[in-house]
């Protein structure tokens, strides 16, 4: 049998102890696994199961070996390999904020149903998306082979993509800029206001995160005086994930920018142009789920996190504690982060 020694100890690298152990041993073991290395006095981000083993062996918890640990991890579904990221929100108004804008997806207003003529527009910009020449020519997909693309690219620019999605009904307007900013962002809201059903309709609502494009009451006063129909509502900060136009974002992502081969920016605009008249002969409204409701029980079981999660004793106090995280998604979008997992989409 391999043995290996690491700190004074032996440590089993062969047979597999199936003994039975105490189920004290057992809960420390898990224990171990849900606890952060760093706070054990270890030079680790993160456990690994052979990690966990060596330190069980060190510390003589248990003389368990690293397959049997594995089997008692999964008992509880416990992989503390895997990174999960957190966001916590600075707005104490964060659900009120947010829930105004989950009310519109749900056809409210102020607790009053829409207007069957109100419209609904989920509002960003994709910006940095890079127009990148392949060094070589790809290859189609052929049977028993996936389709090739060159590694090696030119760096051929990039632009920034403005859409604005239509909540009610489906479908998005979008255009190229050379780079984002105010005058971009109002071009978008003008190409979007100035056609049907938008021109003529009661109210408008803008649904916008907080981008410098169309950051806060500045904003509100610029739209809403040259568009007396407009309605511009913010979500609050780090509530990006609850816009619906970042489905749509994630859609042009795998079916358009990836792979990203496009000889110029202005290819890469009309090619942006042309899947938007693609995906709108087919586009609907998403089937978003996720309500007012559905994100007051999230933040209440947030809020119910056992409190010895910080580290510090500062930390502990309820004026560090007021801001509790929120599972951020880790696809990127070009944003760095990507839509929930609360709608369908094609």
């Amino acid at each position: 049998m391999a043995r290996i020694a690491c700190g004074g100890c032996a440590i089993d690298r062969g047979r597999d102890d199936r003994g039975v152990f105490p189920p004290e041993q057992v809960a420390e073991v898990k224990a171990v696994a849900c606890e952060l290395p760093k706070r054990l006095g270890l030079p680790l981000a993160r456990f690994s199961r052979a990690e966990i083993h060596r330190f069980i062996i060190e510390r003589a918890i248990c003389q368990a070996s690293a397959s049997t640990i594995g089997r008692w991890l999964a008992q509880d579904a416990i992989q503390p390999w895997r990174v999960k990221s957190w966001i916590f929100p600075r707005d104490p108004d964060f659900l009120g904020k947010a829930g105004r804008v989950l009310d519109l997806y749900a056809g409210l207003w102020d607790g009053e149903p829409l207007d069957p003529r109100d419209q609904v527009i989920s509002a960003d910009a994709k910006p940095s998306i890079q127009a990148r020449k392949r060094i070589h020519p790809g290859t189609p997909p052929a049977p028993g082979r996936p389709q090739r693309v060159e590694h090696e690219y030119e760096r051929m620019g990039a632009l920034t993509y403005f859409d604005a999605w239509d909540v009610r009904h489906g479908g998005v307007i979008g255009r190229s800029e050379p780079t984002g900013g105010i005058l971009a962002f109002d071009r978008l809201v003008h190409q979007v206001m100035t056609r049907e059903p938008y021109a003529s309709a009661p109210r408008v609502f803008w649904i916008v995160d907080n981008g410098s494009d169309h950051r806060g009451k500045a904003s509100i006063k610029r739209l809403q005086t040259r568009w007396r129909n407009l309605i511009l509502v913010h979500l609050p900060v780090h509530g990006s994930w609850l816009n619906q136009v970042e489905i749509y974002h994630s859609i042009i992502q795998r079916k358009l920018l990836a792979p990203n081969d496009f000889a110029s920016t202005a290819e890469l605009a009309r090619a942006l142009n042309d899947f938007e008249h693609h995906y709108n002969q087919i586009a609907k409204p998403f089937d978003w789920k996720f309500t007012r409701q559905d994100l007051a029980e999230l933040l209440d079981r947030i809020a119910q996190h056992p409190a010895e999660e910080n580290t510090t004793d500062a930390a502990a106090t309820p004026t560090a504690t007021a801001s509790e995280p929120i599972d951020a998604h880790t696809t990127d979008d070009g944003h760095g982060r990507d839509p929930p997992a609360m709608a369908l989409a094609a």
